[in-house]
């Protein structure tokens, strides 16, 4: 497939999964703001109104892809699938090459194009998660002719760029956040609309952005929307969401959720989550989000296009809205149910949540059904529910 080429690299991801369950919040990591440098996260603050507690573990890194299968490759420990509605798990299983337990594959992009050969399939895209037990948890998507489809716009061709000064602003923060790491500095706060982290040496750079957004808004939207520059774009978006008029930048984050490049989508997500935490704490801000882009991205062939798409829908589902939660059940019902049977326990419970909320089940029902492990009960009457509505 023409561009296959391009996609050959692992991406960096994160496991943590993000939920809003009452009696069940869960603190968890999440990859860093895109461009430059990409270190390990520190998680976002989960709840509205919680600040982050430091959390020991880190965000996992993507498993590099050798060019030849080395002795010491990693092992997949786990394989699970999204996007499969027609085509089957044994298909694919068959044509893959390989079951957990084995060595991961030499090269991601030769299974990817035998994968691609199978009748049906439009697109294909392995990606890996560290990890399940010092195992690879690796998911294959698959994207099937005429099913749903998460549609990205094309890059920009523009030359614009940064400024020196605030790429140089930028940089000095992700030095600090790189050091904050090492030192196990992790807390972070969402409260504000935007992310603070408690160390004071990348709070003081943090606590600059506002101004320096203020200023230049009008610049870092026209690299957001036209540059040519993946990074520049990624960091553009990252710094809008710094903005201190809120209401004014959730349309520009929220065009950044199709841009091609998975850093801005990335970067616009986080973003939106801060800004959505805002929102719930203050109800007169006049900030307007829609879920429609993150309900088309649990469609998406990106497995970490799926899983931020997930955390922003937690909160912004929390007031249970009929439309959204309609549009929910006719727009992804049966994406929420395929991940919500995934195999690893973290990675499913965010969609078994909202899948538990298209049922109308009350958010105890949804804590109960998941200690007990009954996820298929709750698949059921979300099902159940969308042939009621018809």
């Amino acid at each position: 497939m023409d561009g296959r080429a391009s996609k050959l690299c692992m991406r960096r991801l994160s496991t943590g999964s993000f939920l809003l369950v009452a009696l069940v919040r869960v603190a968890t990591a999440q990859a860093p703001p895109a461009g430059v440098r990409v270190p390990v996260s520190p998680a976002p603050a989960a709840r509205a109104g919680a600040v982050q507690a430091p959390v020991s573990a880190q965000a996992p890194v993507a498993v590099p892809v050798r060019s030849s299968l080395a002795p010491t490759a990693p092992t997949v420990g786990i394989i699970d699938y999204y996007g499969l509605n027609k085509v089957t798990r044994d298909r694919i299983q068959k044509t893959l090459g390989f079951k957990e337990g084995d060595p991961f594959p030499a090269s991601k992009g030769n299974v990817e194009e035998r994968l691609d050969e199978i009748p049906g399939i439009f697109e294909s895209h392995l990606e890996a998660v560290c990890c399940d037990e010092g195992k690879i948890v690796l998911y294959v998507g698959i994207e099937e002719r005429g099913a749903a489809h998460f549609d990205l716009r094309e890059a920009p061709e523009g030359e614009v760029t940064l400024a020196p000064e605030i790429m140089a602003l930028y940089r000095r923060y992700f030095d600090a956040f790189e050091q904050a790491l090492r030192r196990g500095s992790t807390a972070e706060d969402l409260t504000h609309g935007h992310a603070l982290m408690a160390d004071p040496l990348v709070r003081e750079i943090q606590l600059q952005f506002p101004a320096v957004v203020e200023t230049h808004l009008g610049d870092l939207r026209n690299v957001m929307r036209n540059s040519a520059d993946d990074e520049q774009r990624a960091i553009a978006t990252f710094l809008i969401g710094y903005a201190p008029k809120k209401d004014q930048v959730a349309e520009d984050l929220q065009f950044a959720l199709r841009d091609a490049d998975p850093g801005v989508r990335a970067n616009a997500a986080r973003a939106i989550v801060a800004l959505a935490v805002y929102a719930r704490l203050n109800a007169g801000s006049a900030i307007k989000l829609e879920p429609t882009w993150f309900i088309e991205m649990l469609n998406s062939l990106s497995w970490s296009d799926r899983e931020r798409s997930l955390k922003a829908l937690q909160i912004l589902t929390e007031g249970r809205e009929a439309p959204m939660l309609e549009q929910l059940r006719n727009r992804a019902l049966s994406a929420l149910v395929e991940m919500s049977r995934w195999k690893t326990l973290e990675h499913a419970l965010p969609a078994f949540v909202l899948t538990g909320r298209v049922a109308g089940l009350t958010e105890q029902q949804i804590q109960d059904a998941w200690t007990r492990g009954d996820r298929e009960s709750v698949i059921a009457a979300a099902l159940g529910s969308g042939k009621k509505t018809r």
